[in-house]
């Protein structure tokens, strides 16, 4: 069991994906159009691919017509994918690893960047100067995601019991900045944010371990991997010029980003030198699902009796050049 206790854990996409389903009358893979996508787009630096490929005209060279649907969470848009408001998704793996379970029409189709500048960041003020001196603190965290797992995993390695707080990412600033929690575990651009706001009053507490990554995922359905399937190629070809263009930090990429998030050009450019935007898809990524399924089911958002599957027939990397599965 995980030595972190939890005040509440939250569904937080119920009614984002209800309104969807409420405002229109087919969902996104009725669409017969050659060339149309709706994606899902986690607002997040961890799927630059998407805006920097959609300003760039990546997209549009490649005769797509690409609909972007903004979600704040992985978990809000892993609902949207199974209730076809989307034709594909970003998602990172924590939430994931829960979704395939009771979604196995589900496909993990890339593993779009790796990021591992996983932080607890804690107010001086509450008395934190290191990871110990969270014990018995509130650390804030949108459950049921990476950062959620992170605290637990960085929290439990130290040895220190911490309660750990649902908040959602958009009140994640505000819960650290007016002391409703001691510290907070969250991914980019939001760890960039609290830091900044925190000032000289921020504590930034690393990983001991330092083996934490973030996988960034982008998945679809088993249905549309079939009907969409030139589409999705060439959306993983967009994808794939977006990353170079990413990698190489280009003036173009880093403005198309902080459009997108609304952030400081500055900002941006930092939180993405963190980043390895190449599209992947190892074997490997079935154990980390493994590893976060197993948390999952520690922490209750995995009915404890539940059985994890073999993740790796949720992968498939045609879209990536690999062979389809069998």
């Amino acid at each position: 069991m995980s030595i972190l206790t939890r005040k509440s854990v939250i569904a937080l996409a119920v009614a984002a994906a209800a309104a969807l389903a409420g405002t229109t009358a087919c969902t996104a893979q009725s669409d017969d159009a050659d060339g149309k996508l709706v994606v899902g787009f986690v607002v997040d630096p961890s799927w630059s691919h998407i805006p920097v490929a959609e300003q760039a005209g990546y997209f549009a060279d490649r005769g797509l017509d690409v609909e972007v649907v903004n979600f704040s969470t992985g978990v809000e848009a892993l609902q949207a994918l199974t209730a076809r408001q989307v034709d594909v998704t970003t998602a990172a793996a924590v939430p994931t690893s829960a979704a395939v379970l009771k979604s196995p029409e589900l496909r993990v189709v890339a593993d779009g960047a790796r990021w591992s500048g996983g932080r607890i960041v804690a107010r001086k003020d509450s008395g934190v100067a290191s990871l110990a001196d969270l014990e018995g603190k509130r650390v804030g965290a949108p459950q049921g995601t990476s950062g959620a797992f992170f605290a637990d995993s960085v929290l439990a390695q130290a040895g220190v019991r911490a309660e750990q707080v649902q908040v959602a990412p958009s009140a994640i600033v505000t819960a650290a900045t007016q002391g409703n929690v001691d510290a907070v575990s969250i991914f980019q651009p939001y760890q960039a944010q609290v830091i900044a706001a925190l000032g000289d009053n921020a504590a930034v507490l690393e990983d001991s371990g330092g083996s934490f990554v973030d996988h960034c995922l982008y998945l679809t359905t088993e249905a549309t991997a079939t009907d969409k399937a030139e589409d999705l190629t060439a959306f993983f070809a967009a994808l794939d010029a977006a990353g170079a263009d990413l990698a190489n930090g280009t003036e173009g990429s880093v403005a198309a980003v902080a459009d997108a998030t609304q952030l400081d050009p500055a900002l941006v450019s930092g939180v993405l030198a963190e980043y390895d935007f190449s599209l992947e898809l190892e074997p490997s990524l079935a154990e980390e699902l493994n590893a976060k399924g197993t948390w999952a089911k520690q922490v209750g958002n995995i009915d404890a009796g539940a059985v994890l599957p073999d993740y790796g027939q949720f992968l498939d990397g045609q879209f990536l050049g690999q062979p389809a599965p069998a």
